[in-house]
């Protein structure tokens, strides 16, 4: 273990799981249990089960779970060791010496840290300088003033080939560092150069005041015009949003999602301190539920040009499930020498102001009558053609509308949009809803069918059973050593190479020398021996259900099956089992001769 176990004992106890989730999302009572919204995965239902006398989780929804430490480093995209350290902090606790190989991973990622804050300082200082001239310039002409530059942390980077590589190791960092932190590149004779060159830097900072990466914006012509910093081991650009450090302090009630780190900047500065943007890429599954954390409404704000409405639409439809309400903002064309051109949120701020944006913001309109206009424009509503192939679209989005109420209003829209009665429109909807419920019938249908892949081999493809019979007994196994160590004998019942699954076997075995050394057995202290799939397989077989009652009887026949099966594998009849399975038939025949009564 890489933590002294009787420190993780106190750890997770000092960290009750209801809290500590309980900080993250609403939870209702159930019977003891507790649920939620799942924060790992967009819903409205709730499918996300916390059961404290176990101190687990799991999703029915996205088939996550584990303990409390595998929740934080999911909910705060951290490693094992870092998740130890937060829920440490958190408790007031000090954490024990570590073995080698943990220390040297978190002086890792320390150690890019303290570089990409140092480097954020350096590409500051460039920017009062000389060098930084052709930047200062540019955010003059782009009207950003100095004070917005000062919070944002802003720096230049020089026209020059290795600035930052000479700084930085002067500094005492390595030419590997740089590489790691994604602020140098090799070229073919394995030489470095600094990746950032004659740009504007936009330092990354996530939401615990972390330099994690770097934007930056060319000053002239060259492409990219945009350069971000790669993923690296402190920086993942699907978990990170740009500004959030600074928006997640708003007193507006919403946060507005840009495209763009300089569109974030200028709202800013314009008073808009609730605007954010993806590094990028993509919204994100991962990126939603960063912002549930913040808020309860999105407001999209994307580029209006055909980029910017696919966007838009690809966003929408990811959000369509969350526990977030969605606006969208749709920033109209301007006019420039006499044709209408595109324009961005800097754009608009720039020509029309903060006042214009702000009434824009205010009428905004819900996903769903953006959905529904953008579906209008595609068709010539003047043709029985057009209208027909409206009527259909329409139909299918409105029957995705889960209020009642709702599908109601917005079949009546569509109506007069298309020119139909609100009886056809109706007739559409419903055909729509009821291939809905087809669809999803027949999915059911075959999971029922087949229930060996839907019901009892595990998501993740790669812990798939080979040994079906043998694997749901060792399923049972893991489970009633979980549910009530005190089952089980003072001697191992099986050995390691009995059990057909990989996983049941290493798990069996950890829990097994837990047990030995007098610790509790629980999920969490398999925390950092597993992996984040693993956990959440072991903790879904924990949520089947097992009689109490039964648990000794149910017990001996699992161990009796999974001896069987590896009797089977080694090409014979395990004689233990063999011997066993005699004295069971004795049993059953005295029984039977003697009315039934124990013996």
């Amino acid at each position: 273990m890489p933590f002294p176990g009787r420190f993780l004992d106190e750890l997770t106890a000092r960290n009750e799981i209801v809290d500590v989730v309980g900080g993250y999302v609403s939870l209702v009572k159930r019977s003891g249990d507790y649920w939620a919204c799942c924060p790992f995965h967009s819903e409205k239902t709730a499918s996300f089960h916390i059961v404290p006398d176990s101190q687990f989780y799991y999703c029915f929804g996205c088939h996550k779970g584990g303990g409390v430490i595998n929740f934080i480093m999911e909910m705060e995209n951290l490693s094992y060791r870092e998740a130890v350290y937060f829920l440490a902090k958190r408790a007031g606790m000090e954490v024990p010496e570590e073995e080698a190989g943990n220390r040297e991973a978190g002086r890792r990622r320390a150690r890019l840290l303290e570089l990409n804050r140092d480097a954020a300082r350096f590409y500051y200082r460039l920017l009062q300088g000389t060098d930084g001239q052709a930047v200062r310039e540019y955010l003059a002409r782009r009207k950003i003033r100095r004070a917005t530059a000062v919070r944002f942390g802003m720096g230049a980077s020089a026209d020059a080939w290795d600035t930052l590589l000479q700084a930085m190791t002067e500094k005492g960092y390595s030419k590997q560092d740089l590489l790691d932190a994604g602020l140098a590149v090799a070229n073919r004779k394995g030489g470095l150069y600094d990746k950032f060159r004659n740009r504007l830097m936009l330092p990354v900072i996530d939401t615990r005041g972390d330099v994690v990466a770097f934007g930056s914006r060319a000053l002239d012509s060259s492409e990219p015009k945009y350069m971000n910093s790669p993923d690296t081991p402190v920086y993942s650009k699907r978990r990170t949003l740009y500004g959030l450090n600074l928006a997640k302090k708003t007193k507006r009630a919403n946060l507005i999602l840009c495209e763009g780190n300089l569109d974030v900047v200028t709202l800013h500065q314009a008073g808009f301190d609730n605007a954010v943007a993806s590094m990028g890429t993509a919204l994100t599954d991962e990126q939603i539920r960063l912002l549930s954390r913040f808020t309860k409404e999105v407001v999209l704000c994307y580029d209006n040009d055909s980029a910017g409405e696919a966007a838009t639409e690809k966003a929408l439809r990811l959000l369509h499930n969350a526990a977030l309400s969605v606006r969208v903002l749709r920033l109209p064309r301007r006019m420039e020498d006499g044709k209408a051109v595109k324009q961005d949120a800097d754009d608009f701020i720039k020509y029309q102001g903060a006042d214009a944006f702000e009434r824009l913001l205010n009428g905004s309109e819900n996903g769903m009558d953006f959905r529904m206009s953008q579906t209008a424009a595609k068709y010539d509503l003047s043709s029985d053609e057009g209208r027909l192939a409206y009527s259909v679209e329409a139909g299918n989005l409105i029957a995705s509308i889960q209020s009642s109420v709702g599908r109601d209003i917005y079949t009546v829209r569509a109506a007069e949009t298309a020119g139909v009665s609100k009886e056809a429109m109706e007739a559409d909807v419903q055909r729509s809803a009821k291939a809905r419920y087809e669809k999803d019938r027949k999915a059911e249908t075959r999971r029922e069918l087949n229930p060996s892949v839907y019901l009892v081999q595990p998501q993740e493809r790669s812990l798939r059973y080979e040994n079906t019979r043998s694997a749901r007994a060792e399923e049972g196994i893991i489970r009633l050593f979980l549910l009530d160590d005190s089952l089980f004998p003072n001697r191992p019942p099986l050995e390691r190479e009995a059990f057909s699954s990989p996983l049941y076997g290493n798990v069996f075995s950890l829990l097994w020398k837990e047990r030995q050394e007098g610790r509790a057995v629980s999920l969490n202290t398999l925390a950092g021996e597993l992996t984040p799939e693993e956990m959440s397989q072991i903790t879904s077989i924990c949520q089947q259900p097992e009689s109490r009652p039964n648990a000794p009887q149910s017990l001996e026949d699992y161990i009796r099956v999974v001896r069987e099966e590896a009797g089977k594998r080694k090409g014979g009849t395990d004689p233990l089992q063999a011997a066993m399975d005699r004295a069971a038939a004795r049993k059953q025949k005295i029984q039977k001769d003697i009315g039934g009564r124990n013996v």
